[in-house]
């Protein structure tokens, strides 16, 4: 069994294993429910017997244990409950990662709102939209982490490349760690822009109440006085009349004082209460975690050492929890009449938005960071036999590789060699599907994954940091009145201004000016090779014109030609081995005579 194969097996046995524990669950929850109903029924049943009766309060006490035995298996129903959530999120992860291993990643976000055509690499590259890598690696379940990702790979900017691949690692071998994380985001995602939009707007508003020690003494003695009076009024010796005044009275000033801040802090945080539970599940997460590893550590650190962001995000919880009571008129009448509780919410909820609001932006950012780090960690679990890149320093383009294949290919795929000399050109020719632009993609892909410290598809890569740009895609936009060729200009003029501001740059280009006749295209092709060469340009060029493998022979110290053979027989023969030498066989011919034409020559006019 391989490793991938493992995984395979782990993920399924766990989704069978939870699918077990809820369907019991799910009948323990049936038994609450009848149990319920019983303890209700019977507890009315004693209260009737007991009105119809007179036995003393025999049936009074039975129905008084009954509602005491209701309230008890409620609550256990409740938890019951929220069990079965649980599981059924984790058992969710579970069920997608098996769909991963066997293909299928609709489950995950495609990162389609990424995709930009413009870009120097991602569009060429298939890092975003259906299928591509962000497909692939993605696991996020806060928009913040979506982007981070996203940002990880169309920046190639990780700071700590080794930092980074340590974190990764370590992640990666926690896998229940990942798993509790990622259940909290089955239902929905965590929109991270709301709740730093609801966290500014209440870092804003400025909240009308009076937090100084004398309105505070001031509400305590209130509290105790009515307390005192009903207590007075109970025993006899106050009028219950003027107990009874005091209760309203006492409500109505706390309630005028304070109804203004009150209906300001709920309008502050109305927003972002339905997320805020969640959110402190992810915080709470990441600061238990225990990771070891640099980068998680700052993570760590951002959330609870520096600035605690963990009994802030608590706090704010205990104080919405405070607003959602006092929606109930009657428990909010009691509370303000008694223990004058607007004013302490208020209050609490004042000294939370001085305190608490200094690093707000940093908690979120801090938060999509783990979130993209647990994609990146699963990628490389599902994917054990990829393997860490060398990334060395140098300011020239370094890239060696053994064995390298591309991440979209499995373990099916081959493998090739390839080395890149800095300020050189690779000219490959080869025949149509031979695996040139496949090949191309391979180079880049891999670069892109090193560069962002995750695995690698190779038994050896070792690069340096250097700056990618490509031209594989182009495309014509005909509502900009831009013609494919005028696209095409377009680019390498893209390309040229990229080369002259990124320094050293490694080029990847499939078929130059593919839109022009043959001639012009070589000429053309040949200008700008001559031309960009005297930049500390790097680059790889795919090819079917042959003609262009001839600037090996006039720059042998710059040009060299690589290429993909085939074989042709009855049938073509595809290696996907990249070879030195120029391609001598095509098969577009071959394919169109026995395919197309053959297969229209067998049908009757």
């Amino acid at each position: 069994m391989t490793k991938k194969e493992e995984r395979r097996a782990f993920y399924q046995g766990q989704s069978e294993r939870l699918t077990a524990d809820i369907r019991r669950l799910r009948e323990r929850n049936l038994a609450f429910i009848a149990s319920e109903l019983a303890t209700f029924v019977l507890a009315i049943a004693a209260v009737a017997a007991y009105a119809s009766t007179d036995t003393g309060y025999t049936y009074l006490y039975i129905a008084g244990l009954m509602l005491v035995a209701y309230v008890m298996i409620r609550r256990q129903d409740v938890a019951n409950g929220l069990r079965i959530e649980t599981l059924e999120n984790t058992r969710s992860v579970y069920q997608k990662e098996l769909a991963y291993l066997n293909g299928d990643f609709c489950g995950f976000g495609d990162g389609a709102q990424y995709v930009d055509p413009n870009h120097p690499y991602t569009f060429d590259m298939d890092i975003f939209g259906r299928d591509s890598l962000f497909n692939r690696i993605n696991r996020t379940i806060t928009t913040g982490g979506s982007d981070r990702l996203a940002q990880e790979l169309q920046n190639l900017s990780c700071p700590d490349i080794a930092a980074r691949q340590e974190a990764i690692r370590e992640l990666s071998e926690r896998e229940p760690l990942r798993t509790q994380f990622l259940a909290y985001g089955q239902k929905a995602s965590i929109n991270t822009i709301e709740i730093l939009s609801a966290l500014q707007g209440i870092k804003s508003e400025t909240i009308s109440t009076r937090p100084s020690a004398l309105y505070a003494t001031l509400a305590t003695i209130a509290s105790v006085g009515v307390c005192l009076i009903i207590g007075l009024a109970i025993a006899g010796i106050a009028p219950a009349s003027i107990a009874l005044l005091w209760v309203f009275l006492q409500f109505g000033i706390v309630f005028a004082t304070n109804n203004a801040a009150f209906r300001q802090a709920t309008k502050a945080v109305n927003r972002m209460h339905k997320e805020l539970r969640t959110y402190i599940s992810l915080i709470t997460t990441i600061v238990d975690s225990g990771l070891r590893a640099k980068e998680s550590h700052t993570i760590i650190k951002a959330l609870a050492e520096d600035s605690d962001a963990l009994k802030s995000f608590k706090e704010l919880e205990r104080i919405l929890d405070g607003l959602d009571r006092q929606g109930n008129p009657l428990y909010r009448f009691l509370s303000d009449a008694f223990f004058c509780y607007d004013y302490w919410l208020t209050r609490r909820f004042h000294r939370w938005q001085t305190n608490s609001l200094l690093r707000v932006e940093d908690w979120i950012e801090a938060v999509s960071h783990f979130d993209a780090l647990v994609s990146m960690a699963t990628f490389r679990y599902n994917e054990p036999m990829a393997i860490d890149a060398e990334v060395v320093e140098s300011n020239r383009v370094v890239y060696e590789a053994e064995a390298i294949t591309h991440p979209f290919l499995g373990e099916k795929a081959v493998c090739n060699d390839f080395t890149l000399t800095d300020n050189h050109y690779y000219i490959i020719t080869g025949a149509n599907m031979a695996g040139k632009s496949t090949f191309l993609r391979t180079i880049g892909i891999n670069y892109i994954l090193a560069r962002c410290g995750m695995p690698v598809f190779a038994h050896r890569l070792s690069v340096s940091m250097f700056s990618l740009f490509t031209s594989m895609r182009t495309t014509d936009d005909l509502t900009q009145g831009i013609s494919y060729f005028n696209a095409e200009l377009l680019r390498l003029q893209q390309l040229m201004a990229y080369c002259r501001q990124h320094q050293p740059t490694l080029i990847i280009l499939d078929e130059i000016l593919k839109g022009t006749n043959s001639l012009d295209k070589l000429n053309g092709s040949r200008l700008f090779l001559e031309h960009i060469q005297r930049l500390p340009v790097t680059g790889i060029v795919a090819t079917h014109d042959l003609e262009l493998s001839k600037m090996a022979d006039e720059y042998p110290e710059r040009f060299h030609n690589y290429c993909f053979e085939i074989e042709l027989s009855d049938h073509v023969t595809y290696t996907y081995k990249i070879t030195e030498g120029i391609a001598r066989n095509q098969n577009a011919t071959f394919l169109l005579k026995n395919l197309v034409l053959k297969e229209d020559s067998k049908r009757k006019p």
